[in-house]
């Protein structure tokens, strides 16, 4: 049983939702982040720069296990998926750029995964060979990610309608699936899981809450909009924790490895819930109080008011 899903349902889960992400796009989506530049470009620096370190510091902080370890910087490496878009929506995100750096950061993960895993490997688990992304691995991460998401662009090409109709379907099938992956990885390792249960949760829980805060004040520190950085935050701070179990174990071929991408996908949906109520409006707020701080010296300069 175990078995099966590792070696079946596992890549075929990750394919019918890397295929769902695929329905949703269009090539107008890459090309999106001409409108805004600042804020893609700040948002890739902290997925690709400022998380893993950040992940760095907290698994050495944690002083866990050297496989887990390099499952919690697989997690790191692993792009946003259809939950933060989700997310974005739900919490006035700028959906659309959402769905611009899902597009751009699945892509890049083919590069940026195997990586980052493998010189996680190379510290953590030094002179292992039995682990690793070897370059018929990698060109296997790239058949995992990219190709369902490109046959989800192909039909959306062809047929516009029939994608649309299946958009909503697509992603309830995406979150069901998410759900039973995770609590399958669960089930078949419950022993190793409880075994490092408050270590995996305590750095999953401040991880989490860790790159939503730095996906959202990065950007809002630079002056990106608020809509714009709340797309942000949850691109980098919902991370999809499919892939990285689907890498681990069935690319890797290490079940202890996904353990902390399994803990985190559960713990993520409340963790990015509380967040997203907490930054909700407070955006907006800041931008009119920018606004008005910003027309008084206008008017004190010489400038007339309305109605002078």
């Amino acid at each position: 049983m175990g078995s099966a899903l590792t070696t079946i349902g596992l890549p075929v889960a990750l394919g019918i939702i890397m295929f769902g992400l695929g329905l949703s796009l269009t090539p107008g989506d890459f090309a999106r982040v001409a409108k805004h530049p600042k804020a893609v470009i700040v948002a890739l620096l902290c997925q690709l720069v400022v998380l893993p370190a950040v992940c760095l510091a907290l698994v050495l902080l944690f002083r866990l296990p050297p496989v887990l370890a390099v499952g919690m910087m697989l997690l790191a490496a692993s792009p946003g998926g259809t939950t933060a878009n989700l997310y974005s929506h739900l919490f006035r995100g700028d959906v659309a750029l959402n769905i611009s750096l899902t597009a751009i950061n699945s892509v890049l993960a083919v590069v940026t995964l195997p990586l980052i895993t493998n010189l996680a490997i190379g510290y953590f688990l030094p002179g292992d060979d039995t682990l690793g992304l070897q370059p018929a691995k990698t060109v296997e991460v790239f058949v995992i990610v990219l190709l369902p998401v490109v046959a989800g662009m192909l039909v959306r090409w062809a047929r516009p309608g029939f994608a649309d109709r299946m958009d909503k379907p697509v992603r309830i099938a995406s979150v069901v699936i998410l759900v039973v992956v995770i609590a399958g990885a669960i089930v078949s390792n419950l022993g190793l899981l409880l075994e490092h249960a408050g270590s995996l949760a305590g750095i999953t829980v401040l991880f989490c809450l860790l790159s939503l805060s730095v996906g959202y004040v990065v950007p809002r520190m630079v002056r990106v909009g608020p809509a714009q950085s709340i797309a942000s935050s949850f691109e980098i701070g919902i991370h999809n924790a499919t892939l990285a179990i689907v890498i681990a174990q069935t690319v890797v071929g290490s079940v202890e490895m996904s353990l902390p991408a399994a803990v985190y996908g559960v713990l993520m949906f409340f963790v990015a819930l509380g967040f997203g109520f907490l930054i909700r409006g407070r955006g907006t707020a800041r931008d009119r109080a920018d606004a008005a701080t910003a027309a008084v010296p206008a008017t004190r300069s010489g400038g007339r008011a309305p109605g002078d």
